[in-house]
C-alpha cells in the first residue's frame, strides 16, 4: 500500500495520464513521448518538464496547422454558435413539437429574449473564427445539428453559406413539404443531395445516419482494413444507386472527438486505410461542403418547409420534453429573467461578465445529460456543474441564488452506449 501512496507513484500517475491521452500520430512522431513510454515509471522532474514542453508545443501549433491546411484546400473549418446552445429551442420551445407533437414543454412559455441570445452566440463565434483563421467560416455546424426555419434564416442573415443536420430532419421536411407525394422507394432518391429552405439561404446537407454511425459505434471492434473496406464498399453501392443524379453528395458527420478512444490505436489504422482507399478511388471524390457549394451549388433542391430537429432521432427529445430537462430549462429561464431585470445597473465590464456566464449556462450539453438513461456518475457531475454555473450567474447579479438550485435535477442510473457521450442518429 505504501508504494501506491508515495510521491513517486503519484508523479508517475500524472505522467501516465497524459501519455494515455496523447494522439497516435504524436506517439509515432515524438521522440520525447516514445522515450517516456519506453521508460514506463520512475519519471523525474526533468521527464515531466519535457512532457509538458512537448504537449505545449503541440497545442500551440494546432491553430496554425489547421489554418495552413485550410488555406491549402485540404480541410474546411466550420464553427458553431459560441457556447454550443441548442439554438432552435432558445428561439422557440414549441419547435420541439415539430418532431414530438405530444412532448410536454417547460412551464415557461419561451426562453426570454432567445433571438437576441442566439444572434449574440452566433456573432461571437463568427468573430472568433475570423480572429483565429483570418477569414470568416463558410459554414456553420449548429450545435447538435439542431435546425429550424427561423434559425437557418438567422444563419443566412449572417452570410453563412451552408449548414447541416440529421437524416431524420430531412425525412420529415420532405413529408411536410410534399405531403401528397408517395413515399420514396429508397434513401438514394432524396438523401444524397444539397437542399435550400424555400429556395434561399444557406445550403443544407443531411447526414447519412447509417454510414456515420458505423464509424461512431460499430467499426471500433473491426480491424482497420476490414472497416475501411466495408465503408468504401457501402459508398460504392451509393454511387451505383445515384448514377442518374447530377452531383450526388454523401454527408458523413459524427462527434469527431468521441469515437476514437474506443478504437485500437485511436483509429489510426482505420483512418489511414480509409483515406488511402478514398484518395485512389476512380469514382469517389473527397470534398468539403464549401467545395460542393462553390462547384455545384446550383444543383441544390428546394424544401418548401424545413422541419425543426437535430441529428439525434431527428427531434429534440435529448434536450427537452421530460421532467428533468424541462425543469433545467425553467431554472435557466428564471435566471435569464433576473439578468434582464438587473443587468442595466452594472458597469459595462460587469455586464459582459454576466452575459458570458449566461452563455455558459445556455450550452446544450447540460440538457443532454439530464435523464435516467444516462450513467449516474456523469449525470450527477453535470447536474452539479449546471447548478453551480447558475449560482455563479446569480452571484454576478449580486443576489442570492434560489433555494431550488440546491435540489438535484436528475439522478441518472442508465448504461447508455459509449458512456452516453454519443448517440446514434436514429433509434
Amino acid at each position: 500500500m505504501g508504494d501506491y501512496l508515495s510521491v513517486q507513484y503519484l508523479a508517475d500517475l500524472l505522467v501516465w495520464y497524459h501519455l494515455a491521452w496523447t494522439g497516435e500520430t504524436l506517439r509515432r512522431k515524438s521522440a520525447t513521448i516514445q522515450d517516456l513510454m519506453a521508460k514506463g515509471s520512475g519519471f523525474t522532474t526533468a521527464d515531466r518538464t519535457a512532457l509538458l514542453a512537448c504537449l505545449g508545443e503541440t497545442i500551440t501549433g494546432l491553430l496554425p496547422r489547421y489554418q495552413a491546411l485550410a488555406q491549402a484546400g485540404r480541410i474546411e473549418i466550420s464553427t458553431t454558435p459560441y457556447q454550443h446552445p441548442i439554438a432552435p429551442l432558445l428561439l422557440d420551445f414549441r419547435s420541439a413539437r415539430d418532431g414530438l407533437p405530444d412532448a410536454p414543454l417547460p412551464e415557461c412559455p419561451q426562453y426570454p429574449g432567445g433571438k437576441e441570445r442566439v444572434q449574440r452566440q452566433l456573432r461571437r463565434a463568427l468573430a472568433s473564427h475570423r480572429q483565429h483563421f483570418s477569414e470568416p467560416p463558410r459554414g456553420i455546424w449548429p450545435a447538435e445539428g439542431g435546425v429550424s426555419a427561423e434559425f437557418v434564416k438567422l444563419l443566412g442573415d449572417e452570410g453563412v453559406l451552408w449548414t447541416a443536420s440529421g437524416e431524420g430532419v430531412l425525412g420529415r421536411s420532405l413529408h411536410q413539404s410534399f405531403p401528397d407525394r408517395s413515399p420514396a422507394q429508397g434513401r438514394a432518391e432524396y438523401l444524397y443531395q444539397a437542399y435550400r429552405s424555400a429556395g434561399q439561404g444557406p445550403h443544407l446537407f443531411f447526414r447519412d445516419d447509417s454510414l456515420s454511425d458505423r464509424i461512431g459505434f460499430d467499426y471500433k471492434t473491426w480491424s482497420g482494413h476490414d472497416a475501411a473496406t466495408d465503408f468504401v464498399q457501402r459508398l460504392e453501392a451509393i454511387w451505383r444507386d445515384t448514377e442518374d443524379q447530377p452531383v450526388p453528395v454523401v454527408s458523413v458527420i459524427l462527434d469527431g472527438e468521441n469515437a476514437w478512444e474506443y478504437y485500437p490505436y485511436n483509429g489510426y489504422y482505420f483512418l489511414s486505410e480509409l483515406y488511402r482507399l478514398l484518395s485512389n478511388h476512380p469514382h469517389l471524390q473527397l470534398c468539403t461542403f464549401g467545395d460542393y457549394v462553390r462547384d455545384h451549388g446550383d444543383a441544390a433542391q428546394d424544401l418548401l418547409k424545413l422541419a425543426a430537429g437535430s441529428w439525434v432521432y431527428g427531434n429534440f427529445s435529448t434536450w427537452i420534453g421530460d421532467p428533468a430537462k424541462n425543469r433545467a430549462w425553467d431554472l435557466l429561464c428564471h435566471a435569464k429573467l433576473a439578468v434582464d431585470q438587473k443587468i442595466g445597473s452594472f458597469s459595462a465590464e460587469r455586464q459582459e461578465a454576466i452575459r458570458q456566464q449566461l452563455a455558459r449556462c445556455e450550452g446544450s450539453d447540460w440538457f443532454w445529460w439530464f435523464g435516467d438513461y444516462n450513467p449516474g456518475d456523469a449525470v450527477r457531475d453535470f447536474d452539479g456543474l449546471y447548478r453551480d454555473h447558475l449560482r455563479q450567474l446569480y452571484d454576478l447579479l449580486g443576489q442570492p441564488a434560489p433555494a431550488e438550485l440546491d435540489q438535484a435535477i436528475s439522478q441518472g442510473g442508465g448504461s447508455a452506449e459509449a458512456g452516453g457521450t454519443m448517440r446514434r442518429g436514429h433509434t
